[in-house]
């Protein structure tokens, strides 16, 4: 349940409550119980995207005539945060997946929209973004995967690395040059992932977010048909980055629920745990470190909400999606690590979750654009380039 506070202030409907309590009793109820096993075994629950799919949570921002619940962007982020309470990589999975069904819903055909929508809104199938190279991080624009025209068609050739949900997904919205260097050469397909020559080649280790899969894909003389095309050709990295710039609203609002696992079990062990005979929470030490973490935890979830709120008023909303993901990110990483100081040795053990919390935490100041490339973007709207 979002807290009163912040529901007051933001004035959160009762539908978009009722998809956040949604939200959260699916995580208690199906993932609370088997998290430690999953986190453990690195296991990507995928019987459990169905369910979020039965719900309507797969498809929570596609519309309804495509088979989705047609909610809007402040739900989503809700929902989101709610997931993330209890885990972060399935958080992720539905982020990046959402991203991409508001992608196909911005970009697509006609054709795109009712071929891919509707299994992707129920569950059955699951979305993949892939753009970034060993060769192109940040720099995006330096990607080197190409696609030439062949016939009818066009043939993909190229390697693409940390592809989040990408060997469990049916289709990839992938980056692939088609023109000359720079942007303006890159265009955005979606690629049948069962298609000959889509290989991938190796799962990624990571420290956290380990029920979360994260790929790199190997394609290898792919051919597509022309309609695989997403949008004109020389719009991909306009696409791909106005397609980060909303995803970076899902991983804020991850990190947001991060942040609000921290401050749940932090409460709960300084009212429980005891030294010199009172709760440790009655000492200024840890006190305060609880006060300062809930005064961030309203502060990233109201520019969240936000970020939000004005994606779906059809305003700019970059700047604030941008203040969000930094403000929020930092503040689950900062505070994960005094959660885990709060819970002392026991924090540092699997036997309580934060040390969960601060291992996951971490991935959210790097992807969907780095902290500094945050930094970046809100610096130029108030400088300007100064280079």
């Amino acid at each position: 349940m979002i807290e009163a506070e912040a529901a007051t202030a933001f004035s959160v409907t009762s539908e978009q409550r009722a998809i956040g309590d949604l939200a959260r009793d699916i995580a208690e109820r199906e993932i609370a119980p088997h998290i430690a096993r999953w986190d453990r075994e690195h296991h990507f629950p995928r019987d459990l995207y169905a369910k979020l799919g039965d719900a309507g949570l797969m498809g929570i921002v596609v519309p309804e005539a495509y088979g989705g619940a047609g909610a809007d962007y402040v739900s989503y982020a809700i929902a989101i945060e709610e997931l993330a309470r209890v885990d972060a990589g399935t958080a992720v999975t539905l982020s990046v997946h959402a991203m991409i069904c508001a992608a196909i819903l911005r970009l697509g055909t006609d054709q795109q929209k009712r071929t891919y929508l509707p299994a992707l809104a129920r569950g059955e199938s699951i979305a993949a973004f892939a753009l970034t190279e060993p060769g192109a991080g940040s720099d995006a624009s330096a990607l080197a995967s190409t696609a030439r025209r062949e016939g009818d068609g066009y043939r993909l050739r190229g390697r693409k690395q940390w592809c989040t949900n990408g060997s469990f997904a049916a289709v990839t919205m992938a980056m692939f040059r088609t023109g000359g260097p720079g942007a303006r050469g890159v265009s955005a397909f979606l690629v049948d992932n069962a298609l000959p020559g889509v290989v991938v080649e190796k799962v990624t280790e990571k420290l956290g977010i380990h029920t979360s899969n994260t790929c790199d894909i190997a394609f290898d003389d792919v051919a597509v048909p022309a309609t695989a095309l997403l949008g004109e050709e020389g719009s991909g990295m306009t696409m791909a980055l106005g397609t980060l710039t909303s995803g970076r609203i899902g991983i804020a609002a991850q990190a947001t629920g991060i942040l609000a696992a921290c401050l749940d079990a932090s409460v709960k062990f300084a009212r429980e745990r005891e030294a010199f005979g009172k709760p440790i929470g009655a000492y200024e030490g840890i006190s305060f470190k609880v006060a300062q973490m809930a005064t961030d935890l309203d502060a990233a979830r109201l520019l969240v909400y936000r970020a939000a709120a004005m994606c779906d008023r059809g305003e700019p909303f970059a700047l604030e999606a941008s203040k969000a993901k930094l403000f929020a990110s930092t503040a689950a990483r900062k505070h994960a690590a005094e959660a885990v100081q709060i819970h002392g040795g026991y924090g540092y053990t699997t036997e309580f979750p934060v040390e969960r919390y601060y291992r996951d935490a971490k991935i959210t100041e790097i992807y969907e654009g780095t902290s500094e490339i945050q930094q970046l973007i809100i610096s130029r709207a108030l400088l300007g380039r100064l280079d």
